[in-house]
């Protein structure tokens, strides 16, 4: 298999069966280091669907742009590739379609969210608590807020609000009391060490260390982001840009992105018919989603040890029906 600096495609056999069933465009909305979109493209040439098909790959992370446009290398035909945060995916999509006289109806939307391995080994990202490197966590750097400015200006109950919500961390008033009385002793909080520092000293025991640093570095990447919210909209930009019989795939790694699409999916395809009693022959409004996938589908033990970062994916498929 590939080996890719961002990471392996989760779930990638999966994606393929469930996403490509004909020609079209197709979007790649967390495009990474190009590992989805190059199996897509594969696909869909595999099963004859070059023709008429484009694949747009969206990131908002240049290094991430970079990796991707070396490995589709051989698909530039097929491929447009733009710099862009998937939240603007409508946009995106009718610029694109617009300029190469395309109707902007997709035939299929990937999101892969959460971050990439290689972003999480680059030090100098901020994303990990193993390395030593400035409170940054950014998925774009040419926005301003940081995780630096978040731990060093935001008042106690802010903090502990913040971890409690995005990071469901069940000490997250003690460690926010801690983050600012160290703010008061030494100025401020300078790197992800220092921060790491802080919450070790605020939990006990080798697996509640990792599991509370874990939750309070993913919630300051949420803030930093602003991912749960960025999430909403594209579920339903997204959804508003597919054709008819069009599908849209989401991979989420934690529960509270998990939580967002199962509830968004719910609700475009739920159907409203009435009071029960009534007896209607048709709904009063009827869902513009069907649910592929009732439960999410998960990674296969043998997928998992080839591919750690697959335990905790969660794939969830809906097709546009109306």
């Amino acid at each position: 298999m590939a080996q890719y600096k961002f990471h392996e495609p989760v779930l990638p056999a999966e994606i393929i069966d469930l996403l490509v069933r004909r020609p079209g465009i197709y979007v790649d909305g967390t495009l990474g280091g190009g590992g989805h979109s190059q199996a897509i493209l594969r696909a869909i040439l595999e099963a004859g669907y070059g023709e008429g098909s484009l694949l747009i790959g969206i990131d908002q992370d240049d290094a991430a742009l970079h990796e991707a446009a070396e490995s589709l290398r051989g698909y530039d035909a097929m491929t447009v590739l733009v710099k862009g945060n998937f939240k603007g995916i409508e946009g995106i999509v009718k610029s694109v379609c617009g300029a190469k006289g395309l109707k902007p109806k997709v035939a299929g939307i990937l999101l892969d969210l959460g971050v990439s391995s290689f972003q999480i080994d680059s030090a100098e990202r901020g994303f990990s608590y193993f390395r030593e490197g400035p409170l940054d966590m950014r998925m774009d750097r040419e926005t301003t807020l940081c995780a630096g400015d978040i731990v060093n200006t935001y008042e106690e109950k802010e903090l502990a609000r913040l971890f409690y919500r995005y990071g469901e961390e069940p000490r997250s008033r003690s460690i926010a009391r801690a983050i600012v009385a160290y703010r008061l002793k030494n100025g401020s909080v300078l790197g992800t060490q220092d921060l790491a520092g802080i919450i070790r000293d605020n939990a006990t025991g080798r697996d509640k260390i990792i599991k509370t640093l874990s939750r309070v570095f993913q919630a300051l990447r949420i803030e930093v982001n602003g991912e749960l919210d960025v999430l909403r909209h594209a579920l339903y930009d997204g959804i508003d840009c597919l054709d008819n019989h069009g599908r849209m795939a989401v991979i989420s790694y934690h529960s509270l992105e998990d939580r967002i699409v199962k509830t968004v999916f719910a609700e475009k395809a739920w159907s409203d018919w009435g009071p029960k009693g009534v007896g209607l022959r048709e709904p009063l409004a009827r869902g513009t989603v069907s649910l592929i996938t009732r439960k999410p589908l998960v990674a296969t033990q043998q997928e998992i040890a080839a591919n750690p970062r697959a335990r905790s994916a969660k794939l969830r498929v809906i097709e546009k029906i109306s």
